[in-house]
């Protein structure tokens, strides 16, 4: 299995609609970040799928280190 890519050492805010679904990407190689474009395929890698519990903004992890994936944890902090 491949290692994630860094993507960004930052999270991402994004508005998220209550109980509609999202994938967020695991692998970092999506280029419509941070969420998958299929890029993963062959890495052992897939994306994780988040649903959201209400309408508002999160921060889904851009350095795709975070021990609370899909959301950033602020692991970025410390590479």
């Amino acid at each position: 299995m491949a290692e994630p890519e860094i993507a960004q050492k930052a999270p991402y805010p994004v508005e998220v609609e209550s109980e509609k679904n999202y994938f967020w990407c695991a692998c970092g190689r999506s280029k419509n970040q941070p969420f998958c474009d299929g890029s993963h395929k062959g890495t052992g890698l897939a994306p994780v799928k988040y649903t959201a519990d209400k309408t508002g903004k999160v921060f889904f992890c851009g350095c795709k280190s975070s021990a609370k994936s899909p959301l950033c944890d602020g692991s970025h902090n410390r590479l």
